[in-house]
């Protein structure tokens, strides 16, 4: 593994400082996937979003919203992935901050999981209606 120290990534300018920034998110995102479940459970949700959106043919303004919900959701869960990661490496005893770091963050996923729920029920809901009577 290529280890570069903090402060010759501080010198590195320009493109190859930009490129490496995405090769960093990328592999956060591997990480995450193989091993938060949670994470695994919100992109399978959000395919089947994305395949009742075409299935139903949401509309452009519809297709923002369903968006912008499965990124809040996502981007949140890696969130508090690192929030626990984090945790877990300053302490291992338990710790009454440490709990409230961790439920909070837990809590920011769950809000904004129960936010793109009616938002799909919104967006989703009459269309069911529509095609069913």
């Amino acid at each position: 593994m290529n280890m570069i120290s903090r402060d010759e990534r501080k010198k590195q300018k320009g493109v190859k400082k930009f490129l490496l920034s995405f090769t960093y998110a990328i592999k956060g995102l591997k990480y995450a996937y193989r091993n938060e479940q949670n994470l695994a459970f919100d992109v399978g949700m959000s395919l089947l979003v994305v395949i009742a959106g075409f299935l139903f043919k949401v509309s452009i303004s519809e297709w923002a919203l369903l968006a912008l919900t499965i990124g809040i959701v996502l981007s949140l869960e890696l969130v508090n992935s690192s929030v626990e990661a984090v945790v877990d490496l300053v302490t291992e005893e338990y710790h009454p901050l440490a709990k409230v770091a961790k439920d909070t963050a837990a809590a920011a996923v769950f809000v904004s999981a129960v936010a793109s729920v009616v938002v799909g029920l919104i967006i989703f809901l009459p269309k069911i209606i529509d095609l069913i009577f």
